[in-house]
């Protein structure tokens, strides 16, 4: 969280103005302030990491999803 010196305060990032300043004094205090993240910005696959994959339950509820949907569109001719 940003810190500026001459107010003695912390800010929330959506606290302060667009360039980073401290809302009270006008100090600049972005170089405190993480990145801000934008689709953009973030490679998901990059922080997933080379071997990701879905998660077995995951896959489990794809599969009975299927079969319950299948089930419901052959079922009123059965």
């Amino acid at each position: 969280m940003p810190w500026c010196e001459e107010c003695a305060k912390y800010w929330a990032p959506s606290a302060m103005t667009d360039g980073g300043e401290c809302p009270s004094c006008g100090r600049l205090v972005e170089a405190l302030t993480p990145p801000k993240l934008t689709a953009k910005t973030v490679n998901v696959r990059e922080l997933a990491g080379d071997d990701a994959k879905a998660p077995w339950h995951f896959k489990l509820l794809m599969v009975l999803l299927v079969a319950y949907l299948g089930w419901r569109i052959i079922a009123p001719f059965v």
